[in-house]
């Protein structure tokens, strides 16, 4: 297990997009353009790391209080269901979260789950817990990683619950994404916020993703692939048709867990914009949640608009940060996947659009 990582956009090394000049929408970022600017929502990283062969982890998004006695309102949208998401049928049911939402490697869902059970019965007030919904999502990190060998253990959970903070928050090659690839790039966790108006009332929104899907990058009406950013593909890529992409929503928005929901739905609309290919093997997963139980009368329906346009926004700038903020792995094998250079992204912005090419006049 390595120790807690600084955000590597402050570390100077790898640049998030706003960094690069690249903004998404209309609408203000929170102070640290992450999930925790939402009030009360603290993340925690454990990367688990054993080179060549193991590059995996654990990440936790931790409401304050939340528990079986204190449940917050939730929805959920799958847009492809080829996933081993834990514990939603009870979330769908009551449109209710009972502990924090922990992300991790498919074969490592299962003891994630089981040690997340063991930290909520720990906690105060849980004595006389008979019964407790852990949601725990995950995403294939194989092609990178031995993902047989099961590597996230009870321990590691606990440090990233006990180790989870506000403030900044660290993307790309660390804990549930230390072995992600997405859109034929190295990509890893990422996250993003907006502050927004609803009737009058600010609020803010906050995301955070798990990249680990297939399709071409697309950025601002742009493509870019590996062969077209001048990196090395001989390490060869996971298949096509695999993929996921778990995404986690907060919002301080007085919703009920029908209009989060509406909220999920739009964070899988929005892989779209990145040039997610949604493929047969991919599992697409939202978790939207609020931070307000018993906070006032819900927002009306018609207004949730502004809430709908920035989560689409914070979702396509999140996974573009999962991609800048990665590092190049070498995995079992030798296989290795490159890294999304900001140089040739930015040229890739920048240079004159091609023409459509015209097909040729028939012959007279």
């Amino acid at each position: 297990m390595e120790p807690p990582v600084r955000p590597q956009s402050a570390c100077g090394t790898r640049r998030r997009a706003r960094d690069l000049g690249i903004v998404i929408g209309g609408a203000a970022p929170g102070p640290f353009n992450a999930i925790t600017d939402v009030p009360g929502v603290r993340v925690g990283h454990t990367t688990v790391r054993r080179p060549p062969d193991v590059h995996s982890g654990v990440t936790a998004v931790v409401p304050d209080a939340v528990g079986p006695h204190t449940p917050l309102s939730a929805g959920i949208f799958t847009g492809n269901g080829y996933g081993k998401l834990i514990g939603t049928t009870q979330l769908t049911e009551l449109g209710t979260l009972e502990t924090p939402v922990l992300l991790t490697s498919t074969l490592s869902a299962f003891r994630v789950a089981d040690a997340l059970v063991g930290w909520m019965l720990e906690r105060p007030g849980c004595d006389e817990v008979r019964s407790l919904n852990p949601v725990v999502g995950e995403c294939n990190d194989g092609f990178l990683s031995d993902i047989r060998s099961r590597p996230v253990h009870e321990e590691h959970v606990r440090a990233a619950l006990d180790g989870a903070s506000g403030g900044p928050v660290a993307e790309g090659c660390v804990g549930a994404g230390t072995g992600t690839v997405a859109l034929g790039f190295k990509a890893g966790i990422g996250t993003a916020s907006r502050t927004l108006d609803l009737a009058g009332r600010c609020f803010t929104a906050g995301v955070l993703v798990q990249a680990n899907f297939g399709g071409t990058l697309r950025v601002l009406g742009r493509t870019v692939t590996p062969r077209s950013a001048g990196r090395d593909t001989d390490g060869g890529a996971p298949a096509a048709e695999t993929g996921s992409c778990m995404i986690v929503v907060a919002t301080d928005a007085p919703l009920d867990a029908r209009q989060l929901t509406r909220v999920a739905r739009r964070a899988v609309f929005a892989l779209a914009r990145t040039g997610a290919a949604y493929s047969h093997g991919s599992g697409d997963y939202a978790v939207a949640f609020g931070t307000r139980p018993g906070g006032g009368a819900p927002v009306a329906d018609a207004d949730l608009g502004p809430l709908f346009e920035a989560v689409l926004d914070g979702v396509e700038e999140a996974v573009l940060n999962s991609l800048l903020a990665a590092t190049t792995v070498t995995g079992p094998g030798g296989r290795t996947v490159p890294v999304l250079p900001a140089d040739v992204l930015l040229a890739a912005l920048t240079s004159p659009l091609s023409p459509p090419s015209r097909p040729a006049p028939p012959a007279a």
